[in-house]
């Protein structure tokens, strides 16, 4: 069963879907920058719900379906971004819930678990990296990928940003299996027309913007923590994973190798 909910939260709209039995433990999906609820797929969803979880995921600010701000002129931060994952639990009646985030949402779930941690029951971290601890430590990101952020597109150009988001999905899913370049493709060409475009996904920049009040509290963090981490991420290296379990009282640490 899936129930799609579209949340008002003054003047942004957060669009919603949840799926599963609503009596199951809650988990609460939050997708990376400038992604689309989207790229949670709709089988992963499918797995855990039948594994006794009722899941949901959204479309953040600037993505999806949900409301979209000028290029360069987001008006928002990582606090609204964290009340907005709060925002959607009250929507469906939840007080608290387990949270997965990959990437910058492993980030957002961090400051989550250290704004309001009666809301959250723990914490999934994947591919991300620590909002705290001493960052002049950790890997750089991999030169081919950095190679590719560095190039110049013109995310109004459909063609050309697809052939863009097709070469990064390549550069970050790793070794330890094929690419699937006809499949992807075919994925970011209906989430670029359900998204209406991916022009305003680059305001998510600024949610790396993180205040220090957030930084300075990590290692106090008490929700319970797993981190997620390939061996061959190109963006948050692996070390960046081991980072944050060290940062972490309890925290475990699951490698997925290539």
């Amino acid at each position: 069963m899936q129930t799609v909910k579209t949340v008002r939260i003054g003047e942004t709209e957060i669009a919603a879907e949840a799926s599963g039995d609503p009596a199951y433990p809650p988990v609460l999906l939050i997708m990376g920058g400038a992604a689309s609820m989207l790229w949670w797929p709709e089988a992963f969803c499918g797995r855990l719900a039948e594994r006794g979880r009722f899941v949901i995921r959204y479309d953040q600010r600037d993505t999806g379906l949900s409301t979209k701000y000028p290029a360069g002129q987001p008006g928002y931060g990582m606090d609204d971004v964290v009340d907005d994952a709060f925002a959607v639990l009250d929507a469906y009646g939840i007080s608290s819930a387990h949270f997965a985030g990959f990437s910058l949402g492993g980030m957002i779930g961090q400051v989550a678990a250290l704004k309001n941690p009666q809301r959250v029951l723990s914490l999934t971290v994947i591919s991300s990296s620590p909002i705290g601890g001493d960052q002049t430590c950790l890997p750089p990101s991999g030169d081919a990928w950095l190679e590719h952020m560095s190039e110049a597109v013109d995310f109004a150009d459909r063609e050309a940003t697809v052939d863009y988001m097709v070469e990064d999905s390549r550069l970050i899913a790793g070794v330890a299996g094929p690419f699937d370049a006809i499949g992807m493709r075919a994925f970011i060409e209906r989430d670029f027309v359900r998204s209406g475009g991916y022009l305003s996904g680059a305001n998510h920049g600024v949610l790396f913007d993180i205040d220090q009040k957030w930084r300075d509290r990590l290692q106090l963090m008490n929700v319970p923590l797993l981190v997620i981490h390939g061996t061959a991420d190109p963006v948050f290296t692996h070390g960046q994973g081991e980072a944050l379990a060290g940062l972490v009282e309890g925290a475990r640490l699951v490698r997925l190798e290539g």
